[in-house]
């Protein structure tokens, strides 16, 4: 039997695009379970035994800079690298078990259900006016203090909470999958490498010392990875709140007040598209910080605001997902 490299293409794009519908189908009825292991534990882990090695040996700002580039580079590359091995003995070994493999820790890069899931774990005791216990919930998802907050703080903490994670947590590892399908190496290690780059800015991306030096390389490199899929995140939400320009224009009028040049961007399009507004007056550990107003306050946030914006993301990510598998399927046929 004679397999022609055309047949070859098709069953590597076909691969990509099981991996790809694996990972979102897994990610969407199960999410990441507690107690099951996953890459982030596993780099968060590395990352805290090299932050506490630097800093017992060094508090030069010049030093802890140079140890924050090698902590990112070393962390993105070591991720990925270590992904691409694992899908690699699997694929090996057979290649059904690489395709399984792949999406398995695909699915370990998306947040789609663990967005959800969080919102609902604070939002269901607010449906029987238990508020101690949701502002208790929310204390687990959110750096705000959360004691004395009423219910229409905490749909708002809910609510920026998975609009701003919707992109870094959803879109963007969703789009490194993506372009990581027309590369040799796959999915797995650039949407692995990405995971890992957010996790550092989750980690170390801090303005305060020794942070704020450690930490930079990682927090720009962040800033500058999900500065596409956040665009393209807005664009499509826009889009699908059948009103993009307004939506835009709501954006470009708000979002850049926003000192992250991304978070910003992400909770304004869920909030003009929805019409609400968010920002405000919040707490951290005492200390009253106050964030820009992003939107407009035409109706008040809700419980159903809230799943009206995980609706929204869960159509965005469909959306990419069905146009980078025909994407892929197009440019290999046509090899």
């Amino acid at each position: 039997m004679v397999i022609s490299p055309n047949s070859l293409n098709d069953a590597e794009s076909l691969r990509h695009v099981a991996t790809l519908a694996i990972a979102a189908l897994l990610d969407r009825l199960i999410g990441d379970p507690w107690g099951w292991p996953h890459p982030v534990q596993a780099i968060g882990r590395f990352i805290q035994l090299y932050v506490q090695a630097i800093k017992t040996l060094t508090s030069s700002p010049v030093v802890l800079r140079i140890a924050g580039v090698g902590l990112g580079v070393l962390t993105i590359i070591s991720s990925g690298l270590i992904g691409w091995g694992i899908v690699a003995i699997a694929h090996s070994i057979h290649p059904l078990l690489g395709i399984l493999t792949s999406g398995v820790m695909l699915a370990s890069c998306f947040a789609e259900r663990s967005l959800s899931d969080a919102a609902n774990d604070v939002l269901t005791p607010l449906r029987t006016n238990n508020i101690e216990t949701a502002r208790s919930k929310l204390q687990l998802y959110v750096g705000r203090d959360t004691a004395t907050l009423p219910p229409s703080e905490i749909y708002r903490a809910v609510f920026e909470t998975v609009t701003e994670n919707a992109t870094d947590g959803v879109m963007a590892p969703l789009f490194y999958a993506i372009v990581g399908a027309f590369t040799p190496i796959g999915s797995v290690p650039v949407a692995l490498a990405y995971k890992a780059a957010s996790t550092l800015d989750s980690m170390v991306g801090y303005r305060s010392p020794p942070y704020k030096d450690l930490g930079y390389f990682s927090a720009k490199l962040e800033d500058r990875l999900t500065w596409l899929p956040c665009r393209l995140t807005v664009l499509t939400i826009g889009l699908l709140s059948k009103k993009p320009r307004a939506v835009w224009s709501i954006c470009r009028r708000d979002a850049p007040h926003d000192p992250s040049p991304n978070a910003g961007w992400s909770e304004c399009v869920y909030a003009a598209a929805l019409d609400v507004q968010v920002g405000g007056t919040n707490s951290y550990h005492g200390r009253v910080t106050t964030k820009p107003k992003l939107g407009d306050p035409i109706a008040q946030l809700t419980e159903d605001t809230v799943n009206q914006a995980l609706k929204l993301t869960r159509w965005a990510a469909v959306i990419w997902l069905v146009i980078g598998s025909a994407i892929l399927i197009a440019t290999w046929m046509v090899h």
